[in-house]
C-alpha cells in the first residue's frame, strides 16, 4: 500500500487514516486500484498545500524574511542614518536622512531627522525615542518610513547590536521564486517520543554571524525510521526561530546547507511527538543575507536521508 507501517499511528492520531489494513496479497486488484491505493489521502495532500502557501506568504510578507533588505552592525555611539552617502548607517532605500541611532550604556534612542515622517510601532513619531531590542518582552520597537513601506529594528547578538531593516521593494520578496519540495508523503510522518533531561543543561550554539552562545538543551526527541534510532537534541528558543535544527544526508545536496527547521509541539514533562518531516523548512539565511541563523548542533546530525519538506532555494539573480 506504500505506507511505512510505524508512520501509521502517528497518522491515525491526526485523523488522517480512518483505518489500516494489512494485506499479503494483491491478487485480482487492478493497476487502476493499487495506485490509488498508494496516493496520499486526499487529506493529507489538503493539508500539506495550506501549510506551503501560509509558509510562502510569511516569508514574503512585508515584515517576511523575503523583505530585508539591511544588516548594519553598530557599536557604542552615535550613528547617522539614511540612504544618502554622508550615513554611517547606508540604507539600500529609503529617505536621504533618516536620524540619528545613539547607542548608550543605558540604552538605544533615535533621534529622528527634522520634517521625515517617521512612525514608531505604527504611531507617528514626533520626537527623540528610546529603541526596544528584539530580545525585548513583546519584541524589539519598530520604525516605519517611507509610508510604511520600510521598517527598521535594532537587535542584539552576543554583545553587538545591529539595525536590521526591511522594505516592500527588496528584491528577494518581489521576485520570489516559490519553493521546490521533495516528493515526501505520509511516510514522512513519524511519532517521537521526547525525555526530558535529568539535570540542566546547556550547549554552545553558533550563528553564522560567528556569535556562540550558551543555549539550553531541555531533552532530546527519539524516532525510528527504516528500523534505526535517531536522535534530535531540543534546544531553547531562538531569535530567529523555535524549532528543532537538524542536518540529514540531503543537507548541501539539494536540501540547504546548514541544515534545516522543524516545528513541535513538545509536552509539559516527555511523552510522544509528531514529527512530520514534510514541514521541515530552511532558515531565514536561505532567503537572505541578513539573518543570523543558529547552526545546527553537531548531536543533530542525522545519518538519514530525508526526502521530505523544503529543497534549498534558488534566489533570484541580482540585476
Amino acid at each position: 500500500m506504500g505506507w511505512n507501517i510505524r508512520a501509521i499511528p502517528a497518522l491515525l492520531a491526526i485523523g488522517l487514516l480512518p483505518f489500516a489494513t494489512l494485506s499479503g496479497c494483491d491478487s485480482g486488484r487492478t493497476p487502476e486500484s493499487l495506485a490509488r491505493d498508494a496516493a496520499p489521502p486526499a487529506e493529507f495532500v489538503e493539508a500539506q498545500a495550506a501549510w506551503r502557501r501560509a509558509r510562502a506568504e510569511a516569508l514574503t510578507a512585508p515584515d517576511g524574511w523575503a523583505g530585508l533588505v539591511g544588516l548594519h552592525w553598530i557599536g557604542p555611539g552615535p550613528h547617522y542614518v539614511g540612504s544618502g552617502a554622508g550615513n554611517g548607517v547606508r540604507l539600500a532605500v529609503g529617505p536621504s536622512e533618516l536620524g540619528m541611532v545613539d547607542v548608550r550604556g543605558d540604552g538605544i534612542r533615535l533621534v529622528p531627522e527634522p520634517g521625515v515622517a517617521l512612525t514608531l510601532d505604527g504611531e507617528p513619531l514626533n520626537g527623540t525615542a528610546r529603541l526596544g531590542l528584539d530580545s525585548a518582552t513583546g519584541g524589539p520597537t519598530v520604525v516605519g518610513f517611507d509610508a510604511g513601506k520600510g521598517r527598521l529594528v535594532v537587535i542584539r547578538r552576543g554583545k553587538r547590536h545591529a539595525i536590521r531593516v526591511w522594505h516592500e521593494a527588496a528584491l528577494a520578496r518581489t521576485a520570489f521564486r516559490g519553493i521546490e519540495y521533495w516528493p515526501g508523503g505520509p511516510d514522512w510522518v513519524v511519532a517521537g517520543q521526547y525525555t526530558r533531561h535529568p539535570e540542566r543543561r546547556l550547549v554552545q550554539v553558533a550563528d553564522i554571524v560567528g556569535t556562540i552562545e550558551q543555549v539550553a538543551n531541555p531533552g532530546v526527541i527519539e524516532f525510528e525510521h527504516d528500523g534505526r534510532t535517531h536522535r534530535i537534541e531540543v534546544l531553547a528558543p531562538g531569535p530567529e526561530g523555535g524549532a528543532i535544527a537538524f542536518v540529514d544526508a540531503t543537507s548541501g545536496h539539494g536540501s540547504y546547507g546548514i541544515g534545516r527547521y522543524l516545528d513541535v509541539d513538545l509536552p509539559a514533562a516527555e511523552g510522544p511527538v509528531r514529527l512530520d518531516f514534510n514541514r521541515a523548512y530552511n532558515p531565514p539565511c536561505a532567503f537572505s543575507a541578513y539573518s543570523t541563523c543558529r547552526l545546527t548542533p553537531d548531536a543533530n546530525r542525522l545519518d538519514l536521508r530525508i526526502e521530505a519538506g523544503e529543497k534549498a532555494y534558488v534566489a533570484p539573480p541580482t540585476p
